[in-house]
């Protein structure tokens, strides 16, 4: 039985990639807007109901290339090592991703993943769908961080209204880094030319976290 249930995930997973990557080739070739779901479901060779019950919006057909990146920020929070600051945990893990050249970092200068930031970005619907992933992402994050807050004292504001503050803080932050690498590379820049740029940069944004959050560094 486990055996079963475990290739119908493979299966599964691969039909998600299978078509959000057909998606994503039409949309670079035509445009976002000239494609509809039914020619992607067509291209894939299944129907337009088939695909939404994989994809309930057309955005998220594009979206799913971040869809292992989705509450990354509260698992790395959730699996830092004992002793090690929500902060330090976070930072770390940045830094790496920067030294990677994780797409996710805007610090990816390769053509491809240059043309999908700028469907991404070009295209409203998909800019909005975005912001609903970081709002989840947000709320996630500030569930990993509130045991920092541990409970209110009198008069103090709520725990948990704080880690949401602080997790708002921090989602800024990694976007606000991320759109900065890529405006710079966008601009005419290579990622191994930004590279030393973005991890002071980077430095520079944790120091100000960590200033303005002592809970959590």
């Amino acid at each position: 039985m486990d055996g079963a249930g475990g290739l119908r995930e493979r299966k599964k997973r691969l039909m998600y990639g299978r078509l959000s990557d057909t998606a994503i080739a039409l949309f670079l070739e035509r445009g976002f807007d000239r494609v509809t779901v039914a020619d992607v479901a067509a291209a894939v060779d299944i129907s337009k109901p088939t695909l939404f019950r994989y994809f309930p919006a057309k955005e998220d057909l594009v979206l799913h290339r971040f869809a292992d990146h989705e509450g990354e920020a509260a698992r790395v929070v959730a699996g830092r090592p004992e002793g090690r600051a929500p902060l330090e945990a976070l930072r770390r893990h940045l830094l790496d991703g920067l030294d990677r050249r994780d797409p996710v970092t805007g610090l990816n200068d390769h053509p491809d993943v240059l043309a999908f930031h700028r469907l991404l970005h070009a295209t409203p619907s998909l800019v909005a769908r975005l912001h609903t992933y970081g709002e989840r992402d947000e709320a996630a994050l500030a569930a990993a961080l509130a045991p920092a807050y541990g409970p209110a004292g009198d008069g103090e504001p709520d725990p948990a209204l704080r880690a949401r503050l602080a997790a708002g803080q921090v989602v800024a932050v990694q976007r606000v880094l991320a759109w900065e690498n890529w405006s710079r590379i966008t601009g005419g820049g290579s990622a191994d030319a930004r590279y030393g740029a973005a991890v002071a940069a980077a430095e520079v944004a944790f120091a100000q976290l960590a200033a303005g959050l002592p809970e959590l560094a």
